[in-house]
């Protein structure tokens, strides 16, 4: 049982966060290229700061952020239980200024997200899931319970795919589905949790992505009563011996395909 005022103490971070990047949204920002040619903005940093110096002050766990991702796996295997941080997922989404970013703060306990917390600053929107106690969409002052749908037989297929990244396996996955399904496309970590507040069907990951993309908004899918598994080959999306997605159980940190169902 995860302690409400710790529950309540990572929200209030990764709304700080939040409030740090929409700072920076709502003026002129530098960017730059990392390593690998992906976009960072001064408020990825800012918002990294701001969640770490938050999580420091009441947690002795380390930290693992896509800020700060250079700690050696000799190292990382040693963790039992750390925080996973993507301080601003969807950082295209945030240059286009579309909206569809968020802040994502995760609690990883031997590979296993157990609870997450993801912020989108502009629609004022949190999603909040401890496994084994929930999970739940906050609004303001609305507080509410969501879980994913199962889809009936008679409505269509809704799909989340990404706005940035699409793939040519999508396309065939629909195919396969049948009928005419509908593609919900959405940035950042958002497409996962529109599976678990029942917006949304499936959300098949065909495509490259890191641990702390998804750590969040795994732990929410899972606590709401989804499922994130691994996708062995893309012709084969719908394995019913899938097995979860795992975290900090390799050197890597890249995520293979995976599926996110109820």
């Amino acid at each position: 049982m995860l302690d409400s005022t710790l529950i309540d103490k990572v929200t209030q971070i990764a709304h700080q966060a939040g409030e740090a990047i929409m700072e920076i949204y709502q003026r002129d920002f530098a960017v730059y290229e990392k390593s690998d040619e992906s976009p960072l903005t001064e408020a990825d940093l800012a918002a990294h700061n701001c969640i770490v110096n938050g999580l420091q002050a009441i947690s002795d766990l380390p930290i693992l952020s896509e800020e700060s991702a250079n700690i050696p796996w000799s190292e990382r295997q040693t963790w039992d239980k750390y925080w996973l941080v993507d301080p601003l997922d969807g950082t295209k989404e945030f240059i286009k200024k579309n909206g569809e970013f968020t802040v994502n703060i995760a609690l990883i306990d031997k590979g296993e997200p157990v609870f997450g917390v993801v912020f989108a600053p502009v629609l004022k929107q949190t999603y909040v899931g401890v496994l084994g106690q929930g999970a739940y969409k906050l609004e303001g002052d609305n507080r509410t319970a969501i879980s994913p749908k199962i889809k009936s037989e008679d409505e269509e297929w809704r799909v989340v795919g990404s706005r940035s990244h699409q793939s040519p396996d999508i396309q065939a996955l629909l195919a396969k589905l049948g009928g005419e399904p509908e593609l919900v496309a959405m940035g950042s970590s958002l497409k996962l949790c529109l599976v678990a507040e029942g917006a949304a069907h499936l959300y098949p990951r065909l495509g490259p992505t890191s641990e702390w993309d998804t750590g969040a908004a795994d732990a929410v899918v899972r606590a709401a009563g989804g499922k994130v598994t691994i996708i062995e080959s893309a012709t084969n999306v719908f394995d019913e011996h899938a097995k979860p997605l795992s975290y900090n159980q390799k050197e890597s940190v890249l995520n293979p395909y995976f599926l996110v169902s109820c």
